[in-house]
């Protein structure tokens, strides 16, 4: 959907004439599409006096055609400006990312996507080419026009208050593979960045239509996107499925036909707990819709932490084959921006995450929106892993939606072989019963070769911790909502204080890839960082929140940080029973993120000594 869309000489009168603001203002309220605030409209009133300084030249055919503010299907983006004609040979678009910024400074060597800005104090952003390129892909993922392609889309971006003196950070070489694709244009360069423009417009273009084509877009599946997937599979081990894993992949193709044949909605649940082999089902579900079936699928995941890393394991730290898995793996921030049936296929990993109307969503439910959006939905469910009092959706809840939108619902299969801790069902159970979140069969549990350790001093264990992860990367420290965020809130240097002079920060909020970023062992990783996700070994820091007391272990919500912003666990209209159960569930997902072994500080010593004797006496309760 494109807000403001005419002629280039209706632009400039239009900026001229200061009526831009008000035309936005008024589409936008007429299209239905959020948005207008005081940040947008000072945006507007600067950055399009800039650009159309920089077209004011009667070389450009004043019938080109001007789009502003070009919302992207199914994502929440918007692409601030394109225009659209004709180097009088070929029809093309260029496509600018304008931003205000007036001082920009490098992140990290490391972090060769983001970069500071005087307009967003403390926080990373996209670099505005990187961004520009970004943009690019995604209206490639959606024209199905054989003259909108990959030679005649053509992004920049324009800093248009920026001076000389910040090129060396905004050009900095390790920004230098999207300055190459996406130029960056500063306050100087109104003559350089008209020329660029002039390189590809010059008269209209031959096809009236190419704007109206750009906007209504196919929802497909790109070549280069198949390709991508196929390569990026062939080999790679983590994604391997056995067991169980293919007889429930064999019932989702089943209903993906079906779903052909009858043309209806279909519902398909797939259940698990903790190691089973969820995630690895729906990338393999994701590969064969795109590259086999053709099919505009999308695997969708609340939890940013497996979408960035399962992103990266696929696409093996190449960066434009990230650009690629860009549409296939999503935020389900994107539902509301998606119209009916508008994906062929929804694979919603962490279902069980989804909330109702979380801070900032455009939609009205998650789960509602994620159902309409997709012709087929294919969710992967563990009730026991809602760690929120806005986890609100279990398999029963799934299933009421479907029937409510007319769907046709599957019957839930459940996965049921671990994959995780070692293979071993013994030690699933054994943390069952340690938490007292269900009743075992027997008191004897066998951890085969899970590698299970209590420690008394916490810098031992995270000596130990540190050689595991000398061998491959796959060793991380993570905790529960106990721990306040000192360093991000600047109350001090540490955020994780314990005795004999261990002290440890959170993982860095700018860090999306903490999971498997080689420099992040140090950081200690939170419950949405590590959700969805699984290490060779972890050491768990359980905090004052639980605690073992006359035979029982039991739970303190008192003892969660101040600063936990997203469990509601410290809420008053939290009940104490729903308080515990978050709160022993937190802890359970904590102690499964491990293949090989978990290691374990508690800074309750009662519970410590009793964690230690149950190992000892061979498990039994």
């Amino acid at each position: 959907m494109i807000v403001y869309n005419d002629s280039l000489s209706a632009f400039r009168n239009h900026v001229t004439l200061n009526m831009m603001v008000d035309i936005l203002l008024e589409n936008l309220r007429a299209k239905g599409i959020g948005g207008g605030s005081s940040g947008e409209i000072n945006s507007w009133n600067n950055s399009l006096h800039f650009m159309k300084d920089v077209l004011d030249d009667t070389y450009f055919d004043p019938d080109c055609q001007v789009a502003i503010e070009y919302n992207i299907p199914q994502t929440s983006k918007r692409v601030d400006f394109m225009i659209m004609g004709n180097d009088g040979a070929t029809d093309n678009t260029v496509i600018v990312e304008l931003k205000q910024w007036a001082k920009v400074e490098k992140v990290d060597n490391n972090c060769d996507h983001s970069i500071m800005s005087d307009l967003k104090k403390n926080e990373p952003v996209a670099h505005p080419s990187y961004q520009a390129y970004s943009y690019k892909r995604l209206i490639l993922d959606y024209c199905d026009d054989e003259h909108v392609n990959n030679d005649t889309l053509k992004p920049c971006a324009y800093l248009h208050n920026m001076t000389e003196s910040y090129r060396p950070v905004i050009e900095d070489d390790i920004y230098k593979e999207w300055t190459d694709e996406a130029p960056v244009f500063l306050k100087n360069d109104v003559l350089k960045m008209r020329d660029f423009i002039k390189q590809y417009i010059h008269l209209k273009a031959e096809d009236g239509s190419l704007l109206y084509k750009i906007e209504e877009g196919r929802l497909r599946p790109t070549k280069s996107l198949q390709d991508a997937l196929d390569s990026m599979l062939c080999g790679n081990q983590e994604f391997h499925m056995i067991d169980e894993q293919v007889v429930a992949y064999d019932k989702i193709m089943k209903a993906i036909k079906e779903s052909e044949k009858d043309n209806k909605k279909h519902v398909i649940i797939i259940t698990g707990g903790p190691g089973t082999g969820k995630s690895v089902l729906a990338i393999n579900v994701l590969a064969r819709c795109i590259i086999d079936l053709k099919l505009n699928a999308s695997y969708i995941t609340k939890n940013m932490a497996p979408r960035k890393c399962y992103a990266n394991l696929l696409a093996k730290g190449n960066a434009k084959k990230m650009m690629n898995l860009q549409k296939a793996i999503q935020s389900p921030w994107c539902l509301p921006n998606t119209i009916n049936n508008g994906l062929d296929v929804g694979i919603f990993d962490e279902a069980h995450r989804m909330q109702k109307k979380p801070y900032q969503y455009k939609g009205n439910d998650m789960l509602e929106d994620a159902i309409k959006a997709a012709r087929v939905s294919i969710f992967f469910v563990d009730d026991d892993q809602r760690i929120t009092v806005n986890d609100k959706y279990d398999v029963d809840t799934i299933i009421a939606y479907a029937r409510r939108e007319n769907a046709v619902v599957h019957s839930p299969y459940e996965l049921v072989s671990q994959f995780r801790c070692d293979g071993s069902d013994g030690y699933i159970s054994f943390l069952n019963d340690l938490l007292e979140i269900k009743q075992t069969a027997n008191n004897t549990f066998e951890f085969n070769k899970m590698d299970v350790k209590v420690f008394d001093d916490p810098v031992q264990m995270r000596d130990e911790l540190r050689e595991h992860n000398k061998v491959n990367n796959k060793t991380r420290m993570i905790a529960g909502y106990c721990y306040d965020w000192n360093v991000k809130k600047k109350r001090g240097d540490w955020d994780i204080v314990l005795p004999n002079g261990f002290q440890a920060k959170w993982n860095l909020e700018n860090d999306d890839h903490w999971a498997v970023n080689p420099n992040s062992f140090e950081e200690v990783g939170c419950i949405h960082t590590c959700q969805g996700m699984e290490f060779d070994y972890v050491g768990v820091f359980i905090g004052k929140d639980l605690y073992y007391k006359d035979g029982h272990v039991l739970t303190n919500r008192n003892a969660i940080s101040k600063d936990d912003g997203s469990s509601g666990i410290r809420l008053r209209t939290t009940s104490d029973e729903e308080a515990d159960k978050l709160i022993r569930r937190t802890y359970k997902v904590l102690l499964t993120r491990g293949l090989k072994g978990c290691y374990i500080y508690c800074e309750d010593d009662a519970l410590r000594d009793y964690l230690k004797a149950r190992l000892v006496r061979g498990n039994m309760a």
